[in-house]
């Protein structure tokens, strides 16, 4: 049984590596795509904005999935749809080629990211301790590689469908054999069993949680739109130097939360978040106060030190505070992900328009200090999930994908 941990484990954090690098293969070359469909600047925010909002609409109808099936099978043929969606984007050439495939990338990503989630957090509890972090810095690391390999395919002007074939090629298989060593808790639903998926999720007390999550991504998202605009415009910095910021970011994020794991099994969960919401804000503060680009540098970096803990940590007490409906728990938190996906950058470009863009930084540093008001709902119960009383559990853990 401890085999099958390993292998469920290695092979689910292969998946977020894997939907780490589609997702940044997609968002790092928008400029790319808007020139290959002809996109208009003002109808390319309604393109953007349906990707995160049919995302929200997957996750939805995969709560309502996972109650006839394994959230392992939701995950195995969500993913291939997410990468074959990436090439369709890179191979299409009319608007309604683009809408099609943004679409469906669109849907799976939102299947793909609650499924991948609920398999996080039941392994966790499998294990008895925090784990959470480290499949997403396994989302991170495929992060950075996809944005590399983006960077690669401007910098040799290779056409999207060019740049993304390889990466689909390679990914696509490795991931669809990977899934096969898939674990679904006992408690997962489907196929007639009964249990994180069955009973009621009380909203009024999943609602601190949603809040927490769509701040975190409010702050992640005012990053990833708004620093190299802010660098060049605001502090002065080069072009070259202004795209350096979120790779910094990226990469912190990486480190926070390779090393987030160990901080939760020491201090556990409340401290954790704690201090990542404080990193956070003080990130935010340097940024809005940085009298150059260098300072400015610094602030980014805390923020991907502060804001890497809070979300990973949010899908586990989801699944703490609902042990026996945590599949829906976590469906319908992670819709409040793109929430915040969709309030961040209009919010941040809306006050810079208006004030300032040294102001607009302020607010997400005050709402990111609001998870501090939220500290408690992080505290583990019968989990107990680094608290110092952790336990290798084993007990939960049925069978793997394939049957094992």
């Amino acid at each position: 049984m401890t085999e099958v941990l390993r292998r469920g484990r290695g092979s689910l954090a292969f998946s977020f590596l894997v939907q780490g690098a589609a997702f940044a293969l997609l968002v790092t070359r928008i400029p790319a795509i808007q020139d290959q469909y002809g996109i208009s600047d003002g109808l390319l925010p309604v393109f953007l904005a349906a990707v995160p909002i049919l995302a929200g609409v997957g996750s939805v109808c995969t709560e309502k999935l996972v109650k006839r099936v394994r959230p392992s099978r939701v995950l195995r043929w969500s993913q291939p749809v997410v990468l074959l969606a990436l090439l369709g984007v890179g191979a299409g050439g009319s608007l309604w080629q683009a809408a099609l495939a943004l679409g469906a990338f669109g849907l799976a990503v939102g299947a793909l990211d609650a499924s991948m989630n609920m398999l996080g957090v039941s392994l966790q509890r499998a294990y008895g301790r925090s784990i959470m972090l480290g499949f997403h810095a396994a989302y991170s690391l495929g992060g950075i590689v996809g944005a590399s390999l983006a960077w690669v395919g401007a910098h040799w002007e290779l056409s999207l469908f060019v740049s993304y074939l390889p990466v689909v090629v390679l990914l696509l298989p490795a991931a669809f054999v990977g899934s096969r060593w898939y674990v679904d808790g006992e408690s997962g639903a489907g196929e007639g069993v009964q249990g994180a998926s069955g009973g009621p999720v009380v909203f009024k007390l999943l609602l601190p949680l949603c809040l927490v999550m769509t701040f975190a991504y409010i702050g992640d998202s005012t990053v990833s739109n708004w620093s190299a605009k802010y660098l060049q415009d605001v502090l002065g910095s080069s072009e070259q130097l202004s795209t350096v910021p979120y790779n910094v970011y990226m990469v912190m994020t990486l480190v926070g939360r390779a090393l987030g794991d160990l901080g939760v099994r020491r201090f556990g969960a409340v401290v954790v978040v704690r201090f990542g919401a404080v990193v956070a804000a003080l990130g935010f503060a340097v940024v809005a106060v940085a009298p150059g680009p260098w300072v400015g540098m610094l602030g980014f970096t805390l923020l991907g030190l502060g804001l890497c803990v809070i979300v990973p940590q949010t899908f586990a007490a989801a699944g703490r505070l609902f042990p026996n409906a945590s599949d829906s728990a976590i469906a319908r938190l992670n819709v409040f992900n793109y929430v915040g996906f969709l309030i961040g950058s209009p919010l941040v470009g809306a006050l810079g328009d208006a004030w300032n863009y040294r102001g607009a930084m302020l607010v997400p540093m005050v709402l990111v200090l609001v998870t501090l008001v939220y500290a408690r709902s992080f505290a583990p119960a019968a989990d107990r999930y680094g608290d110092g009383h952790e336990r290798p559990r084993t007990a939960d853990v049925g069978r793997g994908s394939n049957g094992l």
